[in-house]
């Protein structure tokens, strides 16, 4: 990329303006650096803007996914739900950009389309969708893990008359699905949420089903203004908390190892968590993650609970969990999914069975025959971990792409940044906790991590920040041997990157957020061991 003499400059430009972007750009423009955000969406929200689907809804609780640098901010807003739906997530977030005034320093329906670093100059230079050029110290990805949507390749979508969208990009104008034929394809956790919500107004509702998943209830209810009070009270100690916590949230204390507990106190314990509902099932007995017995407790009772709702035979051995160990691939939750089943007006294709064999006009024909439908649904999930940062076409002097040496799996130094890319931060990136953990305060502990360290170079008068692929390989290390014991490191999914050798990385931190925190504070009390400044 020649330089371009009427590139605007800013000490940092920040991609993305979700949960992470957001809050970027706030703390940057605070310690007094000139920021400049792009965003590929037409408002704030990241996540919350794109996948407005319907049944779209929060799977951690809304006290814990929330913004917790400003007490005043924490205190003033008000969650009306448990687990909140887009909507109101998308309100907040809007909220937070007026609060703070921070839409005035990001430029909407803008990608950035290449980003090149300048070793000279010690800067990177973005061009944007929109033929502008930018030169930044730094560049902040806010741009999230799961954020670039898997394109529907089928054939003959293109010949479907009917209207057919993505849960993952779902449009801004209004979507009337009510009284409509309707076929989703995906059950994933977006897919679960959304054909909960689409069986209530559907005329026919038929769900193409790959892989049995397992789908938990979220307990959803009013917002717990006890628990609230109690938060808003002492913020600085409820984040502490939070610190403490695997995932980031609140959870109902695991009941040890199942095998030194009786059938009746394992009975106990996985009532209690499934009363808690959401993700608590993936943290009843300590050792469920990595003892297959002990894991197989858990996977029969949510599949003595399918058993216990679904009422056609044929319907509920389709449905039942049966493919891999509960908590290898991320589970689903919503609450009714399985009730849905019940309903006179859906159906299921197992596609196993029964595979897509190509989309017509009327609608989807698979080996039994032509399915006809007036709307196509498609929740098939996001290119993880890699989507964003290729399309953001971000290339160091060598010419490298970020991902070009991930070609045995996706990899950064304490999951923020990667070999040869100095000053190019990854938020919640892979070699974090990332989508095992609370995103909302993944995030914003990565911004504080980087923010401090964007101090420490300017008390020290350093430019440019990179790590070594020793330091990134040494952390790669590290998490295979976190990895190795758990389970689910050997279950095909997008948290796993598995090699045509037969070795396989886990891509996130799968030691628990408090390990994790610990690990990188050392490293930053240690004068940020493993980067190197210049």
């Amino acid at each position: 990329m020649s330089a371009n003499k009427n590139a605007v400059h800013y000490d940092a430009i920040v991609v993305g303006a979700g949960m992470g972007g957001l809050y970027a750009l706030k703390r940057l423009r605070d310690d007094g650096l000139s920021v400049i955000g792009f965003e590929g969406g037409g408002d704030v929200g990241g996540v919350w803007y794109h996948n407005s689907y319907p049944g779209a809804r929060v799977d951690v609780e809304s006290l814990a996914y929330s913004y917790q640098f400003d007490p005043e901010l924490y205190r003033e807003w008000k969650w009306k739900e448990r687990y909140s739906a887009q909507p109101e997530l998308q309100a907040y977030f809007s909220h937070v950009a007026d609060r703070y005034d921070l839409r005035k320093d990001f430029k909407f329906n803008t990608y950035v389309i290449r980003a090149q670093w300048d070793a000279d100059a010690h800067q990177y230079t973005v061009e944007t969708d929109a033929g502008d050029t930018y030169t930044a110290q730094y560049l902040v990805m806010a741009s999230g893990q799961l954020s670039k949507p898997r394109k529907p390749v089928f054939e003959g979508l293109d010949d479907f008359a009917g209207d057919w969208y993505q849960t993952s990009s779902w449009p801004k104008k209004p979507v009337d699905l009510a009284g409509k034929r309707v076929a989703v394809i995906g059950t994933g956790a977006s897919g679960v949420q959304a054909i909960t919500e689409i069986a209530k107004v559907a005329s026919q509702l038929t769900v193409f089903q790959r892989t049995a998943n397992y789908v938990m209830a979220a307990q959803n209810g009013p917002f717990d203004e006890a628990r609230f009070t109690n938060a808003a009270a002492d913020l600085v100690a409820y984040r502490e908390l939070l610190e403490t916590k695997g995932g980031g949230a609140e959870f109902p204390v695991d009941a040890g190892p199942a095998s030194a507990l009786t059938p009746e106190q394992q009975r106990a314990a996985l009532d209690d968590h499934w009363s808690f509902g959401g993700h608590a099932l993936n943290r009843v007995f300590s050792d469920q993650n990595t003892d297959i017995a002990s894991n197989t407790i858990v996977g029969d009772y949510v599949r003595a609970k399918v058993a216990e709702v679904v009422k056609d035979p044929v319907l509920r051995e389709k449905l039942t969990p049966n493919a891999y160990p509960l908590g290898t691939r991320r589970i689903g939750v919503a609450d009714g999914y399985y009730e849905t089943f019940n309903r006179d007006t859906v159906s299921l294709v197992d596609i196993n069975a029964d595979p897509i064999l190509r989309i017509e006009a009327k609608g989807i024909r698979t080996a039994s025959g032509l399915h006809e439908f007036d709307v196509i649904v498609f929740a098939l999930g996001f290119t993880a971990f890699t989507g964003a940062l290729d399309q953001a076409n971000i290339t160091n002097e060598k010419g490298q792409h970020v991902t070009d040496h991930w070609d045995r799996g996706p990899r950064a130094y304490l999951g923020l940044m990667t070999a040869g890319f100095p000053n190019l931060f990854l938020l919640t990136g892979p070699g974090s906790p990332a989508v095992l953990t609370n995103m909302l305060t993944a995030n914003t502990q990565h911004v504080d991590y980087v923010a401090d360290m964007l101090s420490y170079m300017r008390e020290h008068g350093y430019d440019s920040v990179e790590v070594p692929t020793e330091a990134e390989e040494e952390w790669l290390a590290h998490l295979f041997e976190l990895s190795e014991p758990l389970i689910r490191r050997t279950t095909r999914n997008y948290m796993a990157h598995h090699n045509a050798d037969g070795t396989d990385v886990f891509i996130p931190y799968p030691g628990g957020n408090p390990n994790y925190l610990a690990r990188i504070y050392d490293v930053r009390d240690d004068g940020y061991r493993g980067f190197v400044f210049s």
